[in-house]
């Protein structure tokens, strides 16, 4: 039986959130403080959105036809609904060159996660895909919940193994276990599928960290609710002075540098998904971040909620 949809309470603490040893947008670490919260078990998943939808017959953004005024310079023909689908090149690419292995596929949404053609058969259970910053919202909004703010994901994400490299600790197949649905082999090109998984997997496949929490590495990539910034505020001279429940950067500042005609904000992005890999992406790691544009849907991106209630007595 699933626990989908089951919350687990998380009593909140101190911690050390970020990490000095990995990607610059890690650094620094620092102490955080966040309060309890209540956070679901497992991400969102396909049977639980498809609720959703049922009620409020809620259409998200991959299914409509992008706004020519948001993409300055863009063709007609390029503008058509659809969301990014990952699609592993016939042989090995430079690693430098991301729309080698992704493409916009037309008709890619939540219930068509491959492309026209593809169907959630067998998939009740595995983590929603292709949806958008708003899509996650709007659903924890009809849930009652939200999203959680990168401080308390990163908190559940630890399990209580407060500087440890990993979810389950120091080392990432420990014994040669495979402990999340990451990439095994060479990415993008060879995907050696020692987890048993070449793409998403059901929610409960692989082991829960120490809170109870399933997936909170692998599988999928999970919004937060706060806007990007390129780096941790560096952490306070004194003790008593540590960031209670932070919010993250500002929404103005969030902007992708590289694309600067282009104003669409960022989100934080959280735990890696079954395409990060060791000689790309090594961000299966609770300290691991990544920014995400509020507009953009994925095949290896999804959500799961919190709720910030007091534990009853």
């Amino acid at each position: 039986m699933t626990t989908a949809g089951v919350m687990v309470w998380i009593a909140g603490g101190t911690f050390r959130m970020g990490s000095d040893r990995h990607y610059p947008e890690e650094a620094p670490a620092h102490p955080v403080a966040v309060d309890g919260f209540w956070i679901d078990r497992t991400p969102v998943t396909n049977r639980q959105f498809k609720e959703f939808v049922r009620a409020t017959k809620y259409v998200t953004f991959a299914e409509f036809p992008p706004d020519p005024k948001n993409y300055p310079g863009a063709l007609p023909h390029m503008l058509y609904a659809g969301s990014l689908v990952f699609q592993p090149p016939a042989r090995m690419p430079g690693l430098n060159d991301w729309s080698q292995w992704w493409t916009i596929l037309k008709g890619a949404d939540w219930r068509h996660p491959y492309g026209r053609g593809s169907n959630l058969n067998g998939l009740d259970h595995h983590p929603v895909v292709h949806v958008t910053f708003a899509d996650a919202l709007a659903y924890a909004n009809w849930a009652g919940k939200d999203l959680p703010t990168e401080a308390e994901w990163e908190f559940a994400a630890r399990g209580g193994l407060d500087g440890a490299e990993f979810a389950w600790g120091d080392e990432l197949t420990p014994g040669g276990r495979q402990m999340a649905n990451t990439w095994q082999g060479n990415f993008p090109h060879q995907n050696l599928k020692a987890d048993g998984y070449e793409r998403t997997s059901p929610v409960e496949a692989f082991p829960p960290n120490g809170y109870g929490l399933y997936d909170m590495i692998g599988n999928v990539w999970e919004w937060t609710g706060d806007w990007y910034a390129p780096k941790h505020e560096a952490g306070p001279s004194k003790a008593c002075c540590i960031p209670e429940n932070p919010r993250g950067g500002r929404e103005e500042s969030s902007y992708d540098p590289c694309q600067p005609d282009i104003k669409i904000p960022r989100k934080v992005i959280k735990g890696g998904s079954h395409l990060c890999a060791p000689n790309y992406c090594r961000r299966y790691r609770p300290a691991a971040r990544h920014a995400e544009a509020i507009d953009t849907s994925t095949s290896h991106l999804g959500f799961r909620c919190v709720l910030r209630e007091r534990k009853p007595s």
